[in-house]
């Protein structure tokens, strides 16, 4: 009995806005709205047009007890308009069933109707339940569509796999109402970081020669924003300091720009103090030219000669601060990997490293693929090649669990020296 008043509270008083798509799996939402309701949980709805094929607005009205919406431009909302009235109302968005179709739009940033336009005008965690046919699931597009949207920092729930409506066997069903009810449920109890402070470099610099020609790297960003999003789910605040990239910023993360090591070292020692971790995922320039010529440099001889200065060393900057963050850095090797990372770990005093081999083609760099073998003073554990969004939330929970380690043991110390006292 306990156990299920405590889990029915995990959801009391979260307003969660479900949208509804066309699918024949919108029979089921009047009992997912229920199932929502019967853990603590306010619940509105949104119709798309062709969802009201398949679902009653009235079922819905009556087992949510609020109006169901439907229009974008809505006379009877606060200033005409239900989408921003939504969005600001919204805890957290589940769209389900999520059709192909409205992935794609989704994907893209369309914004045609009410339920589109809430979801770019809204702040609040979006949740996606596909349900299609299990070819349209498998397909490239849709496949390419679900992995930007991964990448944005929604979360997918399923599909399951099973009977579909019309007659073919596979994935694309969507998850049954408890299930998509329990897992928003876990996902927003299961929330490590929550309260936690995190500031992320990523990205490359750029270290100009002249106005036209820099001296940068093949980072792309990707791990970095990849581990920005996954704190952000997982209950963080979250700063992304940013060498150039040809990235988004992933929903509810603050984002500073920046270009050279210097102007990264800069935004960082402006915002360190407020980090409870720091993670230094970009790859910064080691060195930059001592001069920057302010003209553009002309081809006028065979050979040309720049001089080299060292950059500051932002991770060990960080490191040596006296009321330091938890401070994690990343190794990007072509070698004796565990080597150069242990070196780098002890050197620069750092609580945690996560070292890659950027020498091998199909992860790293560029890539959508990483593996990582994470160390830290007492203690390593590798992660095997994942996409960087799974891998950075693998990560993030070694983090999250060596961070407490240390509160703990600084905890432990606090008492003994009282006690001492």
């Amino acid at each position: 009995m306990q156990t299920g008043f405590v889990s029915m509270q995990r959801l009391n008083e979260t307003n969660i806005l479900l949208g509804v798509t066309g699918g024949i799996a919108a029979y089921k939402t009047p009992d997912l709205v229920r199932k929502l309701k019967a853990k603590g949980a306010n619940v509105r709805v949104v119709l798309t047009p062709s969802a009201k094929e398949f679902v009653s607005p009235l079922a819905l009205q009556a087992v949510s007890g609020e109006p169901v919406s439907m229009e974008l431009l809505d006379p009877a909302a606060e200033a005409a308009m239900g989408h921003i009235e939504l969005a600001k109302w919204a805890d957290q968005v589940l769209i389900a069933p999520a059709s192909a179709n409205f992935i794609a739009r989704l994907a893209v940033g369309m914004a045609d109707d009410l339920l589109s336009t809430l979801c770019l005008a809204t702040s609040a965690p979006l949740h996606v339940a596909p349900a299609m046919n299990q070819q349209m699931y498998r397909a490239v597009a849709t496949q390419q569509n679900l992995a930007t949207l991964r990448s944005r920092g929604v979360n997918l729930l399923g599909p399951a796999e099973g009977e579909q409506a019309c007659g073919d066997v596979g994935p694309g069903r969507m998850l049954e109402p408890q299930e998509l009810a329990e897992a928003l449920e876990h996902l927003l109890s299961d929330r490590p970081l929550t309260g936690t402070k995190i500031l992320i470099t990523a990205g490359p610099t750029r270290e100009a020669i002249d106005p036209v020609r820099y001296l940068s790297n093949h980072s792309s960003g990707k791990m970095g924003y990849a581990l920005a999003s996954a704190a952000k789910r997982l209950g963080a605040e979250v700063t992304i300091v940013s060498g150039p990239v040809a990235l988004s910023t992933p929903a509810g993360c603050q984002c500073i720009a920046v270009q050279s090591a210097l102007d990264m070292r800069k935004a960082v020692m402006s915002e360190v103090a407020k980090a409870d971790i720091f993670i230094g995922c970009a790859a910064v320039a080691d060195y930059r030219p001592a001069q920057q010529v302010e003209q553009k440099i002309k081809k006028s001889r065979d050979e040309m000669q720049l001089t080299l200065i060292k950059n500051p060393d932002i991770l060990s900057e960080v490191a040596a601060l006296p009321n330091r963050p938890f401070v994690v850095g990343f190794a990007a090797e072509t070698q004796d990997l565990e080597h150069y990372a242990r070196d780098k770990l002890s050197r620069k005093r750092l609580d945690m490293i996560a070292a890659n081999d950027v020498s091998k083609q199909n992860i790293g760099f560029n890539s959508e693929q990483n593996a990582l073998s994470v160390f830290w003073p007492s203690g390593e554990t590798k992660l095997p090649e994942c996409d960087k969004h799974s891998l950075a939330l693998q990560l993030l929970d070694v983090i999250a669990e060596q961070y407490k380690e240390k509160q703990d043991a600084q905890d432990r110390r606090k008492d003994t020296g009282s006690t001492n006292r």
